[in-house]
C-alpha cells in the first residue's frame, strides 16, 4: 500500500517513522513551509520533512491545498503531486491546512486522520492542552475517517490514555505520539484487509479544543489551586504559566496544590495563629510562606499553590531555593502586583 503523509509537528514526524518502519511505502510527505524559529530567527525545516529528507522523500509544502484560494498555484503543484503519487490513502497528523473536498475523495481509501483525544470530546488544535486543563482523568487517540467538518469523520480505531498527576502537555504528547503511530499502523494495515468499521461520532459530549493563545498564559490568582495547577501542567511547554512581579514577567513549570493547614505566614507561625485563617485573610496572589520545597502563594477558594519550578525571562528553569538566589520575593508578597518603594 502506498501513503501519502500530511502532517507537520514532532507528533506528526513519530507516525510517519512508524509507517516507514512499518514498510509502507511513502512516496511522497506534504507538510507546512518552513519557517523562522529560533534566536536568529532562520528559516528551519518541520520535524516531519526532517524525517522526510533523511529517508529521501519527495516533500511539498503548499501554503494552501484550495484551488480557488488564495495561493491556487501551490494548491495547483500540490494536486499534480499527490495524483502521480498513486498512492491509496492519505494519512493526517496535526498538519495545519484544511483538507478540501478534492482531497478527501482523492485516494482509494480516502484520508485517514491521527487525532489525540477521544472524540467527540475535543474536536479540534489543541486537544492535549484543554484535556489537562480541564483536569481529564483520560484521554486518548482517535484514528478518524476524515470528511469536510473539522474532526467530524466516522472513527476506525480508539484508545484510551490514562492522564497522570505529573503529565503536562510535553510528556502526555509523547506517550500519546508512541500510541498515534502505533494506531495508524495497525488502522492500514485493518484497511487493507477490509476489516476497518466506520463508527459514527456521537452528538453528545462535543467539545472543543481551541487554539491555545498566548494571553492566556496569564495566571489569575483568584482562581482556586487546583485550577492553576492544571493550567500549569498544561501550558507546558507553550506557552508557559506566567506571573508578574515589580513589573517583570515570571514563568511556572511545576506547582502543587498544598492543604491550607500545611502553610502560614511566618509572622502568624511567631504568634501561634491558625493557618486556616491566614489563608482566608490573604490577598490572591499573596505569598503566605517560603521553604525548601517552595513558594506557597494564596489562590481563590481559600486554596494554596506551591510554586517549586520558575523561570526569569531570558534565564533558565531553576528550582525555587534556585530561583530566590537570583531574584528576591519575601514572605507577604503579591505576586502579579508591583510592589512600592520607600
Amino acid at each position: 500500500m502506498k501513503i501519502v503523509f500530511a502532517g507537520t509537528p514532532e507528533f506528526a514526524a513519530v507516525a510517519l517513522q512508524r509507517l516507514l518502519d512499518a514498510g509502507f511505502e511513502v512516496p511522497l510527505v506534504l507538510t507546512q513551509p518552513d519557517r523562522p524559529a529560533g534566536r536568529g530567527m532562520k528559516l528551519q525545516a518541520s520535524p516531519v520533512k526532517q524525517v522526510a529528507l533523511d529517508k529521501g522523500i519527495a516533500v511539498s509544502q503548499p501554503r494552501s491545498l484550495r484551488l480557488d484560494g488564495k495561493y491556487p498555484e501551490d494548491a495547483a503543484a500540490a494536486r499534480e503531486a499527490l495524483l502521480a503519487s498513486g498512492a491509496d490513502c492519505m494519512v493526517v497528523a496535526a498538519y495545519g491546512l484544511i483538507l478540501p473536498q478534492w482531497v478527501l475523495d482523492w485516494p482509494r481509501l480516502g484520508c485517514l486522520n491521527i487525532h489525540a483525544s477521544l472524540l467527540p470530546r475535543w474536536r479540534g488544535a489543541a486537544p492535549i492542552h484543554r484535556a489537562i486543563e480541564a483536569g481529564d482523568a483520560e484521554t486518548g487517540v482517535t484514528i478518524m475517517q476524515m470528511d469536510i467538518g473539522l474532526d467530524t469523520g466516522d472513527m476506525l480505531l480508539i484508545e484510551a490514555l490514562p492522564i497522570t498527576e505529573q503529565d503536562t502537555t510535553a510528556t502526555l504528547h509523547d506517550r500519546l505520539a508512541t500510541l498515534g503511530g502505533g494506531m495508524i499502523v495497525e488502522a492500514l494495515k485493518r484497511a487493507e484487509r477490509g476489516e476497518l468499521q466506520p463508527v459514527k461520532q456521537p452528538e453528545a459530549g462535543v467539545i472543543y479544543a481551541h487554539k491555545i493563545e498566548k494571553a492566556e498564559s496569564a495566571i489569575d490568582w483568584s482562581e482556586s489551586a487546583s485550577v492553576i495547577a492544571r493550567r500549569v501542567r498544561a501550558f507546558d511547554p507553550f506557552p508557559g504559566a506566567t506571573t508578574t512581579f515589580n513589573g517583570e514577567t515570571i514563568k511556572l513549570w511545576s506547582a502543587v496544590v498544598v492543604p491550607a493547614a500545611d502553610t502560614k505566614m511566618e509572622s502568624d507561625a511567631a504568634t501561634g495563629a491558625d493557618a486556616s485563617a491566614t489563608v482566608q485573610n490573604a490577598q490572591k496572589g499573596q505569598i503566605l510562606n517560603i521553604t525548601a520545597d517552595g513558594i506557597d502563594v494564596a489562590c481563590g477558594e481559600q486554596s494554596v499553590l506551591r510554586l517549586a519550578t520558575l523561570q526569569r525571562a531570558g534565564g533558565k528553569r531553576l528550582a525555587s531555593a534556585d530561583f530566590l538566589r537570583g531574584f528576591t520575593l519575601n514572605t507577604g508578597d503579591i505576586l502579579g502586583s508591583v510592589q512600592k518603594t520607600a
